[in-house]
């Protein structure tokens, strides 16, 4: 077999992972959307979205979700500014100015970040970070959405330091040495001239973090008190969508089981529309 047959059946084998991963997407959407549609037009889309009390077990059941929407958001959005600047810097010290040993046990350390369950996240959490936040803050229950959001930024660093480093290292030493050789300190080259060169990689990274955020359950079922409450405090018992699924889910039936698929085709709006905005605002920065 020659070189030119083995490169093309490889050729192929590519086309077809990628068609299989095309092919999953387009399924999850389709069922999302077949399964979620029936509930949202029995309840009607805005009693849904902008309602905001949950009792699907109540004899006059209630399904809105903007206690949902509104945790989910404030609880991702608390993770990233908690974990988008530790990761960061983190990323830039391990790739510019960290000695070997050193960048060596920070890798270590992040890849062990990376491979910790999620219930092993939340198990930690319960166990010292809520009666920490009870006793901190003189709360009669420690399970809040601060405790979320601290649980959320940890379990982003992995993402957020990884890819960051990646982009990081791929660029070019002759932008750095340019920079150096024009009178710039080493902080001023890699701040003002690598982060720069290395910010699609960063965004990336961020991406990567919220979605790691805005989708975890198990962690921040354990941890955030599970109630579906409206977010008024950080030191609220509150329930994210994600939760919102699984903690009814295994019980659910009827009308109930069609608004939890709901649930699902929000989150996953949440998600895509996420990635389209940063995808168009990294597309609107290079043509500028």
């Amino acid at each position: 077999m020659n070189r030119h047959k083995v490169e093309t059946i490889v050729h192929g084998i590519f086309l077809i992972m990628g068609l299989v991963t095309i092919a999953c997407v387009l399924m999850i959407t389709v069922y999302l959307i077949i399964a979620g549609i029936p509930a949202i037009k029995e309840i009607g889309l805005i009693d849904f979205l902008f309602g905001k009390e949950w009792a699907s077990t109540a004899a006059e059941p209630q399904f809105g979700i903007l206690p949902f929407i509104l945790t989910s958001i404030y609880g991702t959005a608390g993770a990233m500014v908690i974990g988008v600047p530790v990761g960061f810097m983190t990323a830039v010290f391990t790739a510019k100015v960290a000695p070997f040993r050193v960048r060596t046990i920070i890798e270590e350390a992040v890849s062990l970040l990376a491979g910790i369950p999620s219930v092993v996240y939340g198990l930690v959490g319960m166990l010292i970070l809520v009666p920490g936040i009870r006793k901190i803050f003189d709360i009669p229950d420690g399970a809040s959405l601060l405790a979320a959001i601290i649980v959320l930024a940890i379990m982003t660093l992995p993402s957020i330091v990884s890819v960051s480093l990646t982009a990081l290292e791929a660029v070019p030493k002759e932008y750095e040495e340019a920079s150096l050789a024009l009178g710039a300190t080493e902080i001023e080259t890699y701040f003002k001239v690598s982060v720069p060169a290395a910010k699609s990689g960063i965004a990336a990274a961020v991406v990567l973090g919220v979605g790691r955020a805005i989708g975890e359950a198990m962690a921040v079922m354990m941890v955030s008190g599970n109630a579906p409450n409206m977010p008024d405090s950080i030191f609220q018992s509150v329930r994210f969508l994600t939760t919102a699924v699984a903690s009814e889910m295994s019980y659910s039936s009827g009308l109930q089981r069609q608004a939890l698929f709901s649930i699902a085709l929000v989150l996953f709006l949440f998600i895509m529309m996420i990635n389209a905005a940063l995808n168009f605002l990294m597309k609107h920065d290079k043509e500028n």
